[in-house]
């Protein structure tokens, strides 16, 4: 597949915050990374990228609206035994469906706000409910199996429930609902889900996590043909 893709990594508010100050200020220095043909979003990632890709806002006005009083907002708290969870399922998980059944079962047994109080969060934060002409993919993880799921344009799923799956942290946000099944951020499998920019002629990664979940121990596989990193530098 030739063209530009452009991955939006997740990171929570702040990442959301960060992405959409790094895109302005990439703009303004002229290098505009707006008019992607693909974007990817994974969690903050969806957030940013369905804003993106709306065609209803400029990099500036994506950034001013990070510097507004956030109204409707959820708190959210990951405590220390689900914090324990996460870390035992990074350590014992012998792949990525694994981990993603592990943190599956994690958020299907947490007490969270209401799956309703939540969409109506992810709703609020969108200036548009509607997929985008434009080709944005919206990853998620099912609960119950760790598969990984992949929400575009033509799979029959609202652009609103596809990006509050992708931001459905295991123990902070209820599963979200859909096809009868429920769905998991998309960040448990990998905090970009880079993989699926290849064949891209360009890539540019934007990710506020570069490391996490079952990668801390173990690499996410790598697509085929792509370069093994060099180690880092001690």
């Amino acid at each position: 597949m030739a063209g530009r893709a452009l991955v939006l990594g997740g990171g929570g508010l702040a990442g959301i915050g960060w992405m959409s100050g790094l895109l302005h200020g990439l703009a303004e220095a002229g290098t505009g990374l707006w008019d992607a043909d693909t974007v990817i979003g994974t969690s903050a990632g969806a957030v940013v990228g369905a804003q993106l890709t709306s065609g209803l806002l400029t990099p500036e006005r994506l950034y001013e609206r990070q510097l507004a009083v956030p109204k409707g907002e959820l708190t959210g708290h990951l405590g220390s035994t689900a914090t324990f969870r996460y870390a035992r399922a990074a350590l014992s998980s012998r792949s990525i469906e694994s981990y993603g059944r592990k943190l599956g079962r994690l958020a299907l047994d947490a007490r969270t706000p209401a799956e309703a109080e939540r969409r109506a969060v992810i709703a609020g934060r969108l200036v548009s409910h509607d997929w985008p002409d434009r080709r944005l993919l919206v990853t998620a993880v099912q609960a119950r199996t760790g598969a990984f799921r992949v929400f575009d344009g033509s799979c029959g799923v609202g652009l609103v429930d596809a990006v509050a799956a992708s931001c459905a942290v295991p123990g902070v946000w209820p599963p979200v609902t859909l096809d009868g099944d429920r769905w998991i951020d998309g960040g448990t499998r990998s905090p970009a889900n880079a993989h699926l920019a290849e064949g891209h002629d360009r890539v540019v990664v934007v990710a506020p996590i570069a490391a996490g979940g079952v990668s801390c121990t173990r690499p996410a596989p790598r697509p085929p043909g792509w370069p093994t990193p060099a180690p880092a530098s001690p």
